[in-house]
């Protein structure tokens, strides 16, 4: 635990630093690579700590009559890997990527704060020490998502964001006000020998969900993570989705699991509902966007669905007494967790070589990206595969265990859940099949087919660090995906202290197949997979070799036989998108389409204009945003009244009050 702490202290000492050398050329190398240096110390840390006895530390900090307490069990440790591996790769990457930051000194004093917070959420042991860091997470993200504030939108992402994060934290400063009860004891440990009245788990329950579902990106928590996440540098892009929203996540598991008790079964109904909703919206919304940050913070809200998902299957079967099926559950919903960590890094940094490269989010505006970008497109090609859950990487891997969790749910008792679970697998399969989709678009748009623009044609290839950052991570999408068994494995104590159970060791079957149920039910084998992918890729491709011709011909592009088309000519986003819009889009999100076109003679060119709105912010934060405005306004005369009026005012109160008291008694 000391050489923990001391980690951590060392990122705070970072910033300091950099709030020095502001200014100095060196300030961004030495700022990135003293947190590279720090986060993969914590790294090794965590990877051999989750199967060790749990580590305690109390320093006489906060508040005098209870101190700072930290522990290090196997949840923590678990997310303190994901937690460090993803600030290492961030990093690494920012190596290279931070020389292109305009105002660098708006960006490093808050990066290893930023790591630090996050690291301190993980292994804090008292409300009090977690809301500490669960702020200063959020004040740390505030201060990146706006540090480009000349950027139109900018300022008011970070606007709704802190408003956001406000409400999460008060939400999670009452619920563990529930949990501590009368005693008043924060630290974790009284928190778990206290029993919470029946009547009160329901409303802790709730609050939970919202504080950590706000950080998270649930539905309808979510709308500030499609504003903040492009607002913020890539690299911060890449932390906040890959890594926040996991500590979040966390959160969520520390209170649900280990602070509020035996569960019972009805808690599992709203995670699943808003889980499945999540999943399925979430990768709506990603599939009518252009902008590729808004696209990827969408398609993070989808996977957080399918994580709370998971959560909401572990929490039904250990409530049923099911420890097995419950295990498999939560190690789903973490290996998800960690592979979501891997792939929407890669994603974000693509991203961010896309705008060094030509300078702008709009996959409109791109295309053909392939042959300027050979690396880094080959990167983003294997994150896409990844987030698709196809196979051979660790996306459907992870995937298709939350799929064996959902099969195994015929064997819970509960009517309810019977008849809910099968409507949130469907709604889980639509988010997969969707988010296919979604990347062929994404992928296809951007990096292949023809240029769009001049700056699309004249993009050139990164930095080495920023591609060893991007080819690495993905090679680990790769590896993962081929050895699950190795995650599923490490990630077993913490399943064992979560829901005192366990899934079978996957180590020791054999071929390197795992097998989550039984072998009579499913198994999958990822080495055996991708050697039969090669093959037969392999085979196919001697085949047309050996039997056309062996001549290899440059030829122009062309469409049904039309040579030297112009890029206009190309499907686009939009067009893509268009079948799903008109299905999905029209309902869901009010999409409507008007189209624009001249008469024979006229010259304009036609247009077609598409409007879509979010529903959850036009039936839910629009109404209380106005509401607040008109009481504003309404509070605002008050400091214009006379004195004569205050004293009436005053008057008025008291006898109310009085009034109150009397008939109290």
């Amino acid at each position: 635990m000391a050489l923990l702490l001391s980690c951590v202290a060392g990122d705070l000492i970072l910033s300091v630093l950099a709030v020095i050398l502001s200014g100095w050329r060196y300030a961004t190398p030495i700022v990135y690579g003293g947190t590279l240096v720090i986060s993969a110390i914590l790294s090794g840390i965590a990877l051999f700590a989750v199967a060790q006895s749990p580590m305690s530390i109390t320093l006489p900090l906060g508040l005098p009559w209870l101190g700072a307490h930290f522990r290090l069990d196997a949840l923590a440790a678990a997310f303190l890997l994901i937690v460090n591996f993803g600030g290492a790769g961030v990093s690494l990457y920012a190596l290279g990527y931070g020389r292109h930051e305009p105002e660098p000194g708006r960006v490093l004093p808050f990066y290893p704060v930023f790591l630090a917070a996050m690291n301190l959420v993980v292994i804090a042991a008292d409300a009090y020490s977690f809301l500490l860091a669960w702020e200063l997470m959020s004040l740390a993200s505030w201060a990146l998502v706006i540090a480009r504030h000349r950027t139109n939108g900018n300022l008011r992402a970070g606007y709704i964001y802190l408003l956001m994060a406000s409400a999460g934290t008060f939400a999670l400063l009452f619920c563990f006000g529930l949990l501590a009860g009368a005693q008043g004891n924060y630290a974790f440990a009284a928190i778990r020998a206290h029993h919470l009245a029946p009547s009160l788990t329901g409303l802790a329950l709730a609050l939970a969900l919202i504080g950590a579902g706000s950080k998270a990106g649930l539905v309808p928590f979510h709308v500030w993570l499609p504003l903040a996440h492009p607002a913020a540098p890539s690299h911060v892009s890449a932390l906040m989705s890959g890594v926040m929203t996991k500590v979040a996540i966390y959160a969520f598991i520390r209170i649900v699991f280990d602070l509020m008790g035996p569960p019972q079964w009805w808690w599992s109904v709203a995670p699943l509902l808003l889980g499945g909703a999540t999943a399925a919206l979430g990768v709506l919304y990603a599939l009518m966007e252009t902008d590729i940050k808004r696209i990827l913070a969408y398609s993070t809200i989808e996977n957080v669905g399918i994580i709370f998902i998971a959560i909401g299957l572990a929490l039904a079967f250990k409530a049923s007494g099911l420890a097995g099926a419950a295990a498999l559950a939560l190690t789903a919903a973490l290996f998800h967790v960690l592979n979501h960590m891997l792939f929407k890094s890669v994603l974000f940094f693509g991203a961010g070589t896309l705008i060094v490269s030509t300078g702008t989010r709009d996959i409109e505006k791109l295309g053909g990206l392939i042959n300027r970008l050979p690396y880094s497109s080959a990167a983003v090609l294997a994150a896409s595969i990844a987030i698709s859950a196809l196979p051979p990487f660790n996306g459907f891997a992870s995937e298709w265990l939350v799929f064996q969790s959902i099969l195994v749910s015929p064997q819970l008792p509960q009517m309810g859940l019977k008849l809910i679970v099968p409507g949130v697998g469907v709604l889980l399969a639509l988010a997969a099949a969707l988010a296919a989709a979604c990347f062929v678009r994404a992928f296809g748009i951007t990096y292949l087919g023809r240029p769009r623009t001049p700056a699309a044609a004249a993009a050139r290839e990164v930095d080495r660090w920023s591609l060893a950052a991007m080819l690495g991570l993905a090679a680990l999408c790769l590896f993962v995906g081929l050895f699950p068994g190795l995650a599923i494995d490490w990630l077993q104590p913490v399943a064992s202290a979560m829901v005192s159970g366990r899934m079978p060791p996957q180590s020791s079957i054999a071929w390197l197949s795992i097998v989550p149920v039984s072998a009579s039910r499913s198994s999958y084998n990822g080495l055996l997979l991708f050697g039969f992918m090669v093959a037969a890729a392999t085979i196919a491709a001697a085949m047309v070799h050996r039997f056309a011709s062996r001549a290899v011909r440059i030829a122009p592009f062309w469409d049904c036989g039309y040579p030297n088309l112009g890029p206009q000519v190309q499907y686009s986003a939009t067009s893509l998108s268009q079948p799903i819009r008109r299905v999905f889009g029209s309902v869901t999100f009010g999409a409507h389409e008007t189209v624009d076109m001249p008469a024979p003679e006229d010259p304009r060119p036609a247009k077609l204009v598409r409007t879509i709105r979010d529903p959850v912010w036009d039936f839910l934060y629009a109404p209380i945003a106005v509401f607040i405005d008109r009481a504003a306004g309404l509070l605002n005369h008050i400091q214009f009244l006379t004195i004569r009026v205050y004293l009436a005012m005053v008057f008025v109160a008291l006898v109310a009050l009085l009034t109150v008291l009397a008939l109290w008694g």
